[in-house]
Order: structure tokens, then C-alpha cells, then sequence
């Protein structure tokens, strides 16, 4: 067979480990997200091991902080362990070496929160593009026409675009260039101040996810904005956390355990020699004090 990874450039060692998989079970199954600090994630990985336990298979996790060397690094070393298939969500599906790389090994997997384009992969997700749209408007039907959208770093995430063009298919001709922050899931009241000042200020931001927009709300709060008063802030995903919170979250909701346990029969499916699929599962707003209805009293928040 001529078929090869190329280990130079991905680190991963030729057809061993593929044939490994192929030829042994282990029911053992390779989880691979950027982190647990996002509640998403972790909330994700109990719901899959769940779905995987009663179907009589264990999880392994690994995590890669958003890096795609380490995405590399954390798939070869699940590889070792001879899992019987992967879920993985990469910073970018569209163009990931490593996804390339096992679809060409014929090794199963599915992508969780991907909408990639290429019809090889197996991904569920929801539509983050629509998604996003949905919660803009949803700011919009409460009179709210100056709306910005919070992001990670240079929108490096694929998630993250979509959702941006979601936001902008709402918007239209009013959207508002990212406002950036230095993590996926950590606001700075420095890198926002700038936007929220003068008559062209937002009254209202949503959030490329649940987790910066509870960092986002905390970082106004100490800085003297109160939420939703003077900016209503909303968020996406739907994590439990943000209902327990002060204000609760108005977030867009993903189905998490359905995802969870879509994902799972997913890539056991491809395991038992089916062919890739996707999914695209459907979400909804879940109201919360985080935001509210533009009133004249919003324009005369904090100069």
C-alpha cells in the first residue's frame, strides 16, 4: 500500500497505527476538545460519556487549547491507545491537516460542532450561521438596531465565522466589524471600552459563545455597566451556568445531549463500516435578564 500520513509535517507514524485501528477493538473511544474551561465542552464530554457507556464503549480525552499542532500531537497519541474511532472538535474543519490525514487512513470519525463542507467528514452540529441570525434578531425585535458581536482572536475558529456571518446576514448594511478579545472565552474591559463610547455605542452585544459573554458581563459589572440597563449582552450555547447566574443569560441553546448522543451513534455507524453523514440539529433562545427591550433610558447610559 502507497498510502501514507506524512509524519514530517503532521508527526504521525505511517499506516501502523491505522491498521492498528482497523484490525482491533477496543471499544474505546478518542474525545479531542480545545479545553474544559468552557462549560460547553466539559458539559459535551459527560454527555457523550453517557451515550458511550450504554452502548458499551469508554471515553479517552485529550485537549488542545486551540492549536493545531496540538491537534496533531493529542489524535496520534489516541491513536496509540488503539481507540476504535475519534470525536473531534478542531479550530477549523475546512482546512485541517490532520482530519485530511484520517480520512485518508479510512480511520472513523466525527466532527462535533463542525459544518465542514467536504462530504467525507461525518460532523453534528447545529446551524451556527442561522443560529446567530436568530439572536441577532432577536435584539432587533426588542428595538435594538446598534448591536455588536464579541469574539475570540482574529475569529479563528470556524464556529466563530459562521456565527459572524450569521450576525451579519441579520444585521445587514448595520453590522459592526468583531470586536475582538483575547481569548475564546475571556473578555478584557480594555479591548471593549474603545466601542463604547460616543452616540454610535451599542446598546447591545452578542457573543461568539456562553462563557465570554459571562466573562464579558463580569468585566462591565466591575467597570461600572450595569447588564442589561445600559448593555444588553446575550450569549451562544445554552450552558447550564448561565442560568444560575446574575443576570441569567439569554443565550441561543444548543442540544447538547442530543448532540452528545447523535455524535456517538454517529461514529459507531462508521465503525461498523457506514458511510460519513451529518447532522445539522436545531436550536432555540432561551430567554434571560442579560438583556432587554431598547428603552430611552438606555441612551443615556455611561458616556
Amino acid at each position: 500500500m502507497s498510502r501514507c500520513w506524512r509524519p514530517r509535517a503532521l508527526g504521525f507514524r505511517p499506516n501502523l497505527l491505522g491498521r492498528q485501528l482497523r484490525l482491533q477493538t477496543t471499544r474505546l473511544i478518542g474525545v479531542v476538545v480545545p479545553n474544559l474551561l468552557n462549560p460547553v465542552f466539559a458539559e459535551q464530554f459527560q454527555a457523550m460519556e453517557r451515550a458511550a457507556r450504554v452502548r458499551g464503549y469508554s471515553l479517552l480525552l485529550a485537549t488542545t487549547d486551540y492549536s493545531v499542532e496540538r491537534e496533531s500531537e493529542v489524535v496520534e497519541e489516541l491513536l496509540r491507545q488503539r481507540v476504535d474511532g475519534l470525536v473531534l472538535t478542531v479550530t477549523d474543519a475546512q482546512s485541517n491537516p490532520v482530519l485530511h490525514s484520517l480520512t485518508r487512513e479510512h480511520t472513523p470519525f466525527v466532527l462535533a460542532y463542525h459544518q465542514p463542507d467536504n462530504p467525507q467528514y461525518s460532523a453534528v452540529s447545529v446551524d451556527n450561521r442561522a443560529g446567530m441570525a436568530q439572536a441577532t434578531r432577536y435584539l432587533l425585535d426588542a428595538g435594538h438596531r446598534r448591536i455588536g458581536m464579541v469574539a475570540g482572536p482574529a475569529l479563528q475558529s470556524d464556529r466563530a465565522r459562521l456565527r459572524y456571518a450569521g450576525y451579519c446576514d441579520a444585521m445587514g448594511r448595520q453590522g459592526l466589524p468583531v470586536i475582538e478579545m483575547p481569548a475564546h472565552t475571556r473578555a478584557e474591559f480594555a479591548a471593549i471600552e474603545p466601542f463604547l463610547k460616543g452616540p454610535d455605542a451599542p446598546t447591545a452585544l452578542v457573543c461568539s459563545n456562553d462563557f465570554l459573554a459571562i466573562s464579558l458581563i463580569a468585566e462591565l459589572r466591575r467597570n461600572g455597566w450595569n447588564v442589561p440597563e445600559q448593555l444588553s449582552v446575550m450569549g451562544f450555547d445554552g450552558i447550564d451556568l448561565g442560568t444560575q447566574m446574575h443576570p441569567t443569560l439569554c443565550s441561543v441553546v444548543q442540544p447538547i445531549a442530543l448532540l452528545a448522543s447523535t455524535v456517538i451513534d454517529q461514529l459507531l455507524a462508521q465503525i461498523a463500516g457506514n458511510a460519513p453523514v451529518s447532522h445539522c440539529l436545531p436550536c432555540h433562545i432561551r430567554p434571560g435578564e442579560s438583556t432587554q427591550p431598547y428603552e430611552e433610558t438606555l441612551d443615556e447610559r455611561l458616556q
